[in-house]
């Protein structure tokens, strides 16, 4: 959980920028349109971003001298002098991803171009405060022992996903009595920045996960996006107009605690049906078990009928949810996923999509789609929000004085 002290909510509006930070903040801007805009000269930068031609070329050279974009072949043949495109380099940059959830922790490297270059995944029964820093820490020294030396001096840090509150259900896990408050107040980011040496930034799990969703898009991507992941409980987050909604503390789309009726007509969060702790209880009342490990390699089609039961009602209840959040805000698409096999994705939203037809709604249905990301998608999207903060967001309070 993210720690925020009380700010006067005017405070954006009322704070000036410092030189520097207008300097910054026109980087980012020329930056983040190449990103965009691969193959752009000089000139389109220019007109795009609303920068002089000269402003522009010295952002590029700076850009290019620290090796963050770099050139292509001068384009010849057209109207106008000769055009060399820009592009980001592939490897300008370096980021580890780190998710550290209810029952597994996954450890990746991802490269300024958006691929994954390695990846460590560790299930276990619960979180344990008194191990897990040592063995996510552990992991990423392995990682980092793989990078070359170039690679090694880009590296920009940890972007580190977990759920907001830890103590709120790790008891329920398993963990023994007073895990949870041992849990209570502990800074995540800086537990593993103090034992890696590496800078580390913190978000919470669902709004990770909606964050690499919404870059996993074409674009143009939606204004209004969210996504709902379907874990050992249900995480979730919003994207509007191109930014993640966190709040004060982090946990401001918190779509898997809204009220849907469950088989009886009795008010239940989300995550009491759709979740993999929802799908267990059902095991245990028939008698049988959860399987072990990484859900991705279990035997699905064993699980029956359960399994089968169990998305239908994940369904019907996500299909509610999503119903009340387009009620809240304008959304363009609604994904779905989680750790299970992409089949049974599938298969939820085929009912998410059947149950909503069911449902009255006023004014333009929800489209829902199956994500792209899968298990992994926390631990790339903390990953991704690290290295946009370090190098796009034009976010206020990166540059007010």
């Amino acid at each position: 959980m993210q720690n925020f002290s009380p700010a006067n909510v005017h405070e954006p509006l009322a704070r000036g920028f410092a030189q520097s930070g207008v300097r910054i903040a026109n980087e980012r801007a020329v930056l983040t349109l190449i990103a965009m805009n691969a193959g752009a000269s000089n000139a389109e930068l220019a007109r795009l971003s609303g920068l002089g031609p000269q402003t522009t070329s010295r952002i590029v050279a700076d850009l290019e001298a620290r090796e963050l974009v770099m050139r292509g072949e001068v384009l010849r043949g057209r109207r106008g002098q000769p055009a060399t495109p820009l592009f980001l380099n592939p490897d300008g940059a370096y980021v580890i991803g780190v998710e550290i959830g209810w029952r597994h922790f996954e450890v990746l490297l991802l490269a300024m171009s958006g691929k994954t270059l390695a990846s460590i995944r560790r299930s276990y029964d619960y979180p344990d405060v008194d191990t897990i820093f040592e063995e996510v820490s552990a992991e990423i020294a392995t990682l980092r022992a793989g990078m070359s030396d170039i690679q090694a001096s880009r590296l920009t840090g940890i972007g580190v996903a977990s759920p907001s509150h830890m103590e709120n259900n790790v008891e329920r896990l398993g963990a023994p009595i007073g895990h949870a408050e041992r849990w209570r107040g502990v800074d995540i980011a800086r537990r593993l920045a103090g034992r890696t040496g590496l800078d580390a930034f913190w978000i919470n799990d669902g709004s990770a996960a909606c964050w690499s969703e919404w870059l996993a898009l074409k674009s143009p991507r939606p204004m209004g996006f969210a996504a709902f992941h379907i874990g050992t409980y249900v995480g979730a987050g919003i994207a509007n107009e191109g930014t993640v909604w966190e709040g004060r503390t982090g946990n401001a789309a918190n779509l898997g605690a809204i009220m849907v009726p469950d088989a009886n007509g009795q008010p239940t969060g989300v995550y009491n049906i759709a979740s993999m702790v929802a799908l267990q209880q059902r095991l245990e009342q028939a008698g049988r078990r959860l399987p072990p490990g990484n859900p991705l390699n279990w035997d699905w089609s064993a699980l029956e009928p359960e399994a089968e039961a169990w998305l239908d009602d994940a369904g019907r209840a996500l299909a509610t949810a999503v119903v009340s959040t387009r009620a809240v805000i304008e959304l363009d698409l609604i994904v779905i996923d989680g750790i299970m096999p992409r089949a049974v994705v599938r298969q939820l939203v085929d009912r998410v999509t059947h149950y909503l037809a069911l449902l009255p709604v006023y004014g333009e249905r929800p489209v829902v789609a199956m994500g792209h990301l899968g298990g992994a998608a926390a631990a790339t999207g903390a990953a991704q929000m690290m290295l946009f903060r370090r190098y796009f967001s034009r976010a206020w309070n990166l540059f007010a004085t």
